[in-house]
């Protein structure tokens, strides 16, 4: 019998937690020899928890109790960092706990991971679900990754890992910073399902212009090599191309290395030794099984 483990962040929305459970439940509920747990990582919430109901498909509920916020990014990492060390699992899959990755979508995780069980699985996003305003500046980030890093990432942390890439990420700085960078950068090979972004159970997203400007960023510092050699390749046509067509790329030259300059500020929140020593941060453990 094959093991998932669903690891969720949570900072206070204890509500959309447990409504995510039940639908998670309610799909994966046909889904044969197949055993679930749930990792949940508290970070730091100051809003408590009432206790959890197992659902009826899930074997154990394990809540990770943070003592200092480190944000969603960080819990990912550490998440991942502190089942690296484990063995009694086969795949991991990595979920949002507001509703944004839609437990209607696991189904197809799981199924593509028990056909091809040595690959990983990506939530490919299709189609998202906020305001015209942010589905615009979401594009501006894809195609400005694309272009200054030479890679399409088109999936967020929602996604099917195996054991063996489980390992494979937690030695990695970047993990500290962007998952779905360290994905592209360090495993070559994985497997995609369509996905749509959801909306959230309760309130707002908690998505603001300014967190998506420090993702994309993160994302991009993954592959700050490539961005700075890109960027000397940029320069130098401008430089030679701009006495021919008699144009003045001063302001463009200016920007890329601006840009160059806010990347490699970002790239700092990689942090192997943070990442080592994420688990000092844990304050309690608490397990609830049925």
């Amino acid at each position: 019998m094959k093991k998932f483990v669903i690891l969720i962040p949570v900072y206070n929305d204890w509500e959309s937690l447990k409504k995510l459970l039940i639908n998670i439940n309610e799909n994966i509920q046909d889904i044969k020899n197949v055993k679930f747990d749930c990792i949940v990582v508290n970070d730091a919430s100051s809003i408590e928890n009432s206790e959890l109901i197992v659902p009826s498909n899930f074997s154990s509920i394990k809540i990770v109790n943070m003592n200092e916020n480190r944000g969603h990014a960080r819990c990912n990492a550490f998440g991942i960092k502190f089942l690296s060390k484990q063995s009694n699992f086969d795949h991991l899959i990595l979920m949002d706990g507001d509703g944004e990755d839609r437990p209607e979508e696991i189904k197809n995780l799981v199924d593509q991971a028990l056909k091809d069980p040595g690959t990983s699985v990506v939530a490919k996003r299709i189609k998202r679900s906020e305001g015209p305003l942010f589905q615009l500046l979401y594009r501006i980030h894809k195609y400005l990754t694309f272009i200054s890093t030479g890679k399409l990432i088109n999936f967020g942390n929602y996604s099917c890992l195996t054991r063996q890439d489980v390992v494979e990420l937690s030695s990695k700085a970047s993990l500290w910073s962007s998952f779905s960078g360290s994905v592209k950068k360090y495993i070559s090979k994985y497997n995609e399902i369509d996905s749509i972004r959801g909306l959230r159970y309760f309130g707002p997203s908690q998505m603001s212009l300014y967190k998506l400007a420090i993702h994309s960023f993160s994302i991009i510092a993954v592959f700050k090599t490539q961005v700075f050699l890109r960027t000397l390749i940029f320069l130098l046509l401008t430089y030679l191309v701009g006495p021919i067509l008699k144009i003045n790329f001063i302001i463009f030259q200016i920007l890329l290395i601006f840009f160059n300059l806010v990347v490699f500020i970002v790239s700092f929140r990689e942090n192997k030794e943070e990442l080592e020593n994420s688990e000092s941060n844990i304050k309690s453990v608490e397990n609830f099984t049925h």
